[in-house]
């Protein structure tokens, strides 16, 4: 897994704040996620004014249409991955990198795919300054998943697909878990599958609402 980050700064305060009232209090109930959740700081993959809202209960944008996930959201999809510390995961939809970072803390390598290739390359730098090692950031269609570096133990999908891209299910590892949220462009449903026997099965969780998942296997267009 990736090395803990040490930070001190200003946000330690309401960083716990947050894991206390928007995740314990919310049933966040692995104990492992909510230290990476109090870990990561948020504040440092937000930009510089939005800072103070970082550990707010919200969205925020980050630039290029997209936004850095609520954090019971993100918090939630990893719980969700059942992670143990020796998966190597794919993640599709970098964005900032906070969400890449989270799960670095919790598997043993994280591999990411960023479309817009001016975030992934921010991504990138920001989590080498901050010391997560584990991470791989990769520019380009994230619906096609990278299936140089495939199978992946669990894989997490932080845009709406209108359904599950093939090529991601083909690299899913036996046994593997994916979590993706599933619907049209306004409101989804977060869906996650399980691979045995060759075959996904899938369980519907809760209603979401995430930006649209633009690629092949995706949105072919923005469609908002």
């Amino acid at each position: 897994m990736g090395k803990t980050i040490s930070i001190s700064d200003t946000y330690g305060s309401p960083r716990r704040d947050m894991v206390e009232r928007q995740l314990r209090k919310r049933n966040i109930r692995s104990e492992s996620v909510l230290e990476a959740m109090e870990t990561v700081p948020r504040h440092e993959f937000v930009p510089e004014e939005l800072r103070d809202r970082a550990y707010d209960d919200e969205p925020l944008p980050i630039g290029e249409g997209q936004t850095i996930s609520q954090p019971y959201m993100v918090a939630s999809m990893t719980e969700t991955l059942e992670l143990t510390g020796v998966e190597r995961v794919l993640e599709i939809g970098t964005g900032s990198g906070y969400q890449a970072a989270v799960l670095s803390q919790l598997a043993a390598d994280v591999f990411t795919v960023e479309s817009r290739t001016e975030l992934a390359l921010s991504a990138r730098e920001r989590l080498a300054r901050l010391g997560y090692t584990n991470v791989h950031v990769h520019a380009g269609d994230g619906t096609l998943g990278l299936p140089e570096f495939a199978p992946f133990d669990a894989i997490l999908v932080a845009a709406a697909a209108p359904e599950i891209p093939a090529p991601l299910a083909a690299q899913l590892a036996e046994g593997g878990r994916l979590v993706v949220p599933v619907g049209g462009v306004e409101n989804q449903e977060l869906m996650r599958a399980r691979k045995r026997d060759g075959q996904l099965f899938l369980e519907t969780l809760y209603a979401c609402r995430f930006v649209p998942l633009i690629g092949r296997h995706g949105w072919h267009v923005d469609p908002r």
